[in-house]
């Protein structure tokens, strides 16, 4: 389908904001390369906020079912938090294979290049399936040893080898979940990425307590991959048979297409370094904090679960800067990329500021919600007290970082990241809970010293403008 065919694709209308909300949830093409900016953002912002919310709901879920499993809920919500640990690899090549195809389709359609955007999708869909492979079988074959390489007790493998390994084996649909719904972001089709996510979690959070019920915990972790696997299924219906969105994926396209494949794995293999970067960090931080007990991990864990909850609609938000940014700069309109950055961000600062009060007000309430054991929600309450007071910085950082990534400079965030995790962060950690023996306080501190350091760092790196320049 092209813009042309579509009247709805202009911008400069000025409608009210519940016409604006009702145009952002229909599955209708826009064109954002003209027109409102402000109106583009949001436009793609709304989808993309609820989208993030539904993937951070999948979190709080989880953690909230597990965390009522008697006789041994502690050792379950361990074993979740050791398990996504680890699984934060696969989370980094799943992002950053999204991201590589989200800058690419988004540049595509910029240039009203729509078959090479759809080529460019089902080529991104053959390196997942690559990768997947690999993580899947080792992941599976050595989950008690996963576990009990990130300090997991004899108790936690015992209640959560079999969660650990069901997780791993469906790797495959988390990968593709990423993937497709970066190609549909890309595409500016941010609607059918939402809906997904919203499939999804419709049967994780009905299968869930069912399905905990009669297996214990592995039930949590087959209502998750059950309830992704519905996701990858609907992705793939829009993909090959809708004609809703812009793209069409014929099977032609599979055929391996040897410079879009090169195009994709250059911007995803560094973009999978700037997140495992990150990721790896935080399972070294999860690795200090476990050295306190289980019910230091569990409160950590919990906390980072809600504060993953207020944080993920904020990364939809900055997503949109990543579309309109690959857009924009395939149209040859640099400066409207730009702008399109700066507008994204002040809405993203807005809503942490918010999000920051709820949390430092509200932190007891939130703690013991998601369960309530006393040893446990002291570090819990501590955690989310400590990080939040960091939410404004890190709300333009990841704008920043996602419109980086969605010009196809994945490289200046990887390095920002680098330094920031490895060279302060981890070091800060250690010195903190160690030497100066502030325990799993002082790894709290560390996390909102370095992320915000980190934001900083990027937001002058954009200022600079080299990321006009790059080509894919």
């Amino acid at each position: 389908m092209s813009f042309e065919q579509n009247p709805t694709g202009e911008l400069d209308k000025k409608p009210g904001i519940f016409s604006i909300i009702k145009d952002a949830l229909k599955n209708e093409n826009q064109d954002f390369t003209k027109g409102s900016i402000r109106k583009g953002v949001v436009l793609l912002a709304i989808p993309m906020i609820l989208e993030m919310i539904m993937e951070s709901v999948f979190a709080v879920v989880d953690i909230y079912f597990v965390g009522h499993i008697e006789g041994h809920a502690s050792q379950a919500v361990t074993t979740v938090v050791l398990t996504e640990s680890v699984l934060m690899i696969l989370y980094s090549a799943a992002m950053a294979l999204s991201m590589g195809a989200t800058a690419v389709v988004a540049r595509r359609v910029g240039e009203k290049n729509l078959e090479g955007a759809s080529r460019s999708a089902a080529q991104g869909i053959n390196l997942a399936l690559t990768v997947t492979v690999v993580i899947s079988l080792l992941g599976s074959i050595f989950a008690s040893d996963v576990l009990r390489i990130m300090g997991g007790s004899a108790e936690v493998l015992e209640v959560g080898t079999s969660y650990t390994r069901i997780m791993f084996g469906g790797s495959i649909v988390i990968m593709l979940l990423f993937l497709v719904n970066g190609v549909f972001r890309g595409a500016g089709n941010a609607n059918i990425a939402m809906w997904t996510l919203w499939i999804a979690n419709g049967f994780n959070i009905i299968l869930c307590p069912i399905l905990i019920h009669f297996f214990g915990l592995p039930g949590a972790a087959m209502a998750t991959t059950i309830g992704r696997g519905a996701g990858v299924c609907y992705q793939l219906y829009h993909l090959f048979k809708s004609r809703r969105g812009l793209l069409n994926i014929r099977w032609s396209y599979f055929k391996p297409d040897w410079p879009i494949l090169k195009t994709l794995y250059g911007l995803s293999w560094v973009a999978f370094l700037q997140f495992f970067i990150a990721s790896a960090s935080w399972m070294f931080l999860n690795r200090l904090v476990a050295q306190f007990g289980d019910d230091a991990v569990a409160g950590y864990g919990v906390a980072l679960r809600i504060l993953m909850f207020f944080l993920l609609p904020a990364w939809g938000l900055s997503n949109a800067a990543a579309t309109l940014v690959g857009q924009n700069l395939g149209a040859g309109q640099p400066e409207r990329a730009e702008k399109s950055v700066w507008t994204t961000a002040l809405y993203n600062a807005i809503f942490m500021a918010i999000v920051s009060l709820i949390c430092l007000a509200f932190a007891d309430q939130i703690i013991y919600f998601m369960n309530d054991n006393e040893a446990m929600a002291v570090y819990g309450k501590e955690a989310l007290h400590i990080i939040s007071l960091g939410y404004i910085f890190y709300g333009v950082g990841m704008v920043v970082t996602n419109s980086f990534n969605g010009a196809g400079d994945t490289r200046t965030p990887t390095f920002i990241n680098l330094f920031g995790f490895w060279a302060f962060q981890i070091p800060l950690a250690w010195v903190l809970s160690n030497k100066l023996q502030l325990g799993p306080t002082g790894v709290f501190i560390a996390v909102v010293t370095a992320e915000t350091l980190i934001s900083i760092a990027g937001i002058i790196l954009f200022r600079r403008g080299k990321w006009k320049q790059v080509k894919i």
